[in-house]
């Protein structure tokens, strides 16, 4: 369904990283978007999984700095202030929003304990990862609050989520997204903080190969029960609560490939 076609629908542009799209791009996309849409956008910045930034010769040194960088120009194209800057990252020369400022929120998708903090002191909100357990979770927004400091900071989570009377066949479906997710070693803490024991080298090794069947294999029942909303209808809602309670403000469903399936979950929940 596309934003003509309801008057409530809102459309996050995310995550845009500012290693590969100019900062000032990604504004333009989500000013143009909202000049259309007025309030219904919402622009999210990340810097982006280190393996996939890898595949493409990018790394992710001073990532912190860039992304503090990013959010300051982003910040003032959005406030409709004319911006000439010549930084360590990003240069822009006298570079505006033709159609004057806009009400974008700016969201920071973070999992680091540092851009976490960053998240609190500098955006308008949070995107916490698919994948992460409740613990995490619950870390994570501590940290966020650090650097907030008493700014309202909103709290986004995006949660893998699936339904099936028999539960295995619920956890089938998530098996393959969350072993190319929690390969990566920056989900290492979470991986602790959850209590779940995955060898993420051997992991890595088979989604390069794309040894799907090994790869599932080592994400275990027990794996998805504890990053994922996964299983019987009542197993997911049940899980869902435990986000919310965990601190999340908005859950944001993923992992669900078809409309049926997106049915049961919405009539589990």
């Amino acid at each position: 369904m596309s934003l003509t076609q309801t008057k409530r629908m809102r459309v996050t542009l995310m995550a845009m990283s500012p290693l590969t799209v100019h900062p000032v791009q990604a504004v333009m996309a989500a000013a143009t978007l909202d000049e259309f849409f007025p309030g219904r956008v919402t622009l999210c910045l990340g810097v982006g999984a280190p393996a996939d930034l890898k595949s493409i010769g990018i790394g992710g040194e001073k990532s912190l700095r860039i992304m503090r960088e990013a959010l300051e120009l982003a910040r003032a194209l959005l406030a409709g202030e004319t911006v000439t800057v010549n930084g360590e990252f990003f240069h822009s020369r006298g570079r505006r929003i033709a159609i004057g400022a806009r009400s974008v929120p700016l969201v920071l998708a973070a999992s680091g304990p540092k851009m976490l903090e960053l998240a609190g002191a500098a955006a308008d909100g949070v995107l916490l990862s698919a994948g992460a357990s409740v613990e995490f979770v619950k870390r994570s927004i501590e940290r966020v609050h650090r650097g907030a400091r008493g700014r309202l900071v909103r709290i986004h989570g995006v949660v893998y989520a699936a339904v099936d009377r028999d539960e295995r066949l619920a956890h089938d479906r998530l098996r393959r997204a969350l072993a190319i997710l929690l390969r990566g070693s920056h989900h290492a803490p979470n991986l602790e903080l959850g209590g779940s024991m995955l060898d993420q080298s051997a992991l890595d090794e088979a989604v390069r190969l794309e040894n799907w069947v090994r790869a599932e294999a080592l994400i275990t029942d027990e794996i998805v029960r504890r990053h994922a909303a996964s299983g019987r209808p009542e197993q997911a809602r049940e899980r869902l609560a435990a986000y919310r309670t965990a601190g999340l403000d908005e859950i944001v469903l993923s992992g669900i490939r078809d409309g049926t399936q997106l049915t049961e979950i919405i009539n589990a929940v």
